[in-house]
């Protein structure tokens, strides 16, 4: 690796950063009531739900996990940005979207309770807190840890890791998702610059796009590849990635808490399809330079390496500075999301459930209390995922396990009238035990090598079966108890007319068909 010698422009820029994140947040935070914590007043307009939605959704693993893969396999990665990002939004945005605003939520599993039981809304919240606190804050905090130990050697992993908690919670505990989506305005800026200039100077120093084009080996530049591929087999591109996606722009408290904060239906859709557009940025800013990379750097053993020693090695005074601002800023956003999405499950899903007088402050004060203390779990948590193999390893194969059985509980009970409570339940513990007893086979047989893509689709099979044998067998819920949480071909018709006279770019339909076809349009180029 580089020598690390940030000079005083490069400190000044950082230490400015952090101020600035802190006093931006607490300005705009907004504590009154719960329904201003933890939604931000339900005012949120359709341009800061995008950008957050944007921040929220790279984190500090993204930053050196695209790179990394883009080096070592190609540019195959960004089937996770378009197959995994824009077709699963455009499907969110025209079914289950409305359906969210309009049952006025606080939670998903608060929609799970609506549509089937209690049951269900437990166990979904209960299970996406654990995978908060030992998959996605843990392996941001560890992932943070590793790069900013290089700007601060001294220091060891736990102190950077602590500082880390410190700074998130400093404005997200004060101001909840107001001051989240607020300070990710700041956050997007920051990256995209950041990310922007690295590009830039990575191809000028490689020579130029045609330099760069000539460095890399073949098969690198094509989106498509073979079915046994080790980084993205194309079977995957149609089963297992947009099913994924859908549960990370859908499902995802974190992710779908800023919609829920949208002021009107119509601006948590654009907000949701602005943020799909803002996707292909990814693709130049943090997939390319891990092509450039392989003409700056052609031997590395290591792929994890190219960002921190593009970062550290190729920019000059004051652009470092800037381009680990923009680091922090992924990291802190999805630290900021995490904590806000955790302190919202457990004080409306569990505490106001126990205690349901607690009302308030009292039930901020709780939310408050239970997220930092999750909080502190991940920090303890995160040193010990370095004893993995690696750490993009460890986050993918405990999503692709756990998340098919929720997949398949919310889509079928959206479009299936006749799904049961019962039929929900023990698709989601069934799903979570058939999780668990796959990993167990695949361990302990020749299906080792079998690539983590294809356990998805087999778990959201066994899944959506069990929910549909067992609630086949249990009475029809009444009518007029799941109509309000079941699609129709009516919902379609009844928005159509809605739609009629609204100009071309402000009607959700018409923006969304663009969307898939830049995204056709884009493969094609790339294939």
């Amino acid at each position: 690796m580089p020598e690390v010698n940030l000079t005083a422009v490069d400190m000044m820029v950082m230490a400015g950063y952090v101020t600035l994140i802190v006093a931006w947040g607490i300005i705009h935070s907004m504590r009154s009531g719960a329904e201003g914590y933890f939604l931000g007043g339900r005012a949120m307009g359709w341009p800061l739900i995008g950008i957050s939605m944007l921040a929220a959704s790279v984190s500090s693993s993204s930053l050196v996990g695209w790179s990394a893969d883009a080096y070592s396999s190609g540019i195959a990665v960004f089937n996770y940005g378009i197959a995994g990002a824009v077709v699963p939004i455009v499907f969110f945005v025209v079914f289950f979207l409305p359906f969210y605003l309009r049952s006025r939520i606080f939670t998903l599993p608060e929609f799970l309770e609506g549509r089937f039981d209690a049951r269900s809304r437990y166990f979904f919240s209960v299970l996406t807190v654990i995978g908060y606190t030992f998959a996605e804050a843990a392996v941001a905090l560890y992932a943070g840890a590793m790069m900013l130990k290089l700007v601060f050697p001294g220091m060891n992993t736990e102190t950077i890791v602590w500082g880390l908690v410190i700074l998130a919670a400093s404005y997200t505990l004060v101001g909840g998702l107001s001051s989240v989506m607020w300070v990710d305005l700041i956050q997007a800026a920051v990256l995209i610059s950041g990310s922007a200039c690295l590009t830039f100077i990575a191809f000028s120093k490689a020579g130029g796009w045609d330099a760069v084009m000539a460095a890399v080996p073949e098969g690198h530049l094509h989106l498509w590849k073979s079915a046994d591929d080790a980084s993205v087999p194309w079977p995957a591109i149609f089963i297992s990635i947009p099913l994924l996606g859908f549960y990370f722009w859908g499902l995802n408290q974190s992710m779908v808490q800023r919609t829920l904060g949208a002021r009107t239906v119509n601006d948590g859709r654009m907000g949701n399809l602005f943020a799909a557009a803002l996707q292909f940025s990814v693709f130049f800013l943090m997939v390319l330079p891990g092509i450039a990379g392989r003409a700056l750097y052609p031997d590395l053993e290591n792929a994890n390496e190219i960002y921190p020693r593009m970062v550290f090695g190729i920019l000059p005074q004051g652009v470092t500075g800037l381009v680990i601002a923009g680091f922090l800023a992924a990291l802190i956003s999805t630290l900021s999301s995490i904590l806000t999405s955790s302190q919202t499950l457990v004080a409306m899903d569990i505490i106001s459930k126990i205690r349901p007088r607690m009302e308030g402050r009292q039930l901020l004060m709780a939310g408050n209390l239970s997220g930092a203390a999750l909080m502190v779990i991940a920090a303890l948590w995160a040193p010990q995922i370095g004893k993995f193999d690696s750490v993009v390893k460890y986050f993918q194969q405990i999503l692709s396990y756990t998340t098919p059985p929720v997949v398949a509980v919310f889509i079928i009970g959206l479009f299936w009238k006749r799904a049961t409570a019962n039929g929900a339940f023990y698709g989601l513990t069934g799903g979570l035990g058939l999780a668990v007893l796959l990993m167990l086979i695949i361990r302990l047989t020749p299906m080792a090598d079998w690539h983590f893509l294809y356990v998805a689709p087999v778990l959201f099979t066994l899944s959506a079966g069990i929910v549909i044998i067992v609630s086949l067998f249990g009475e029809t819920p009444p009518e007029e108890v799941v109509a309000r949480f079941v699609w129709r071909p009516a919902c379609f018709t009844e928005e159509t007319a809605s739609l009629l006279g609204v100009a071309w770019y402000r009607n959700y339909r018409t923006v969304s068909l663009l969307l898939i076809t830049l995204t056709l349009i884009f493969f094609f180029i790339w294939r």
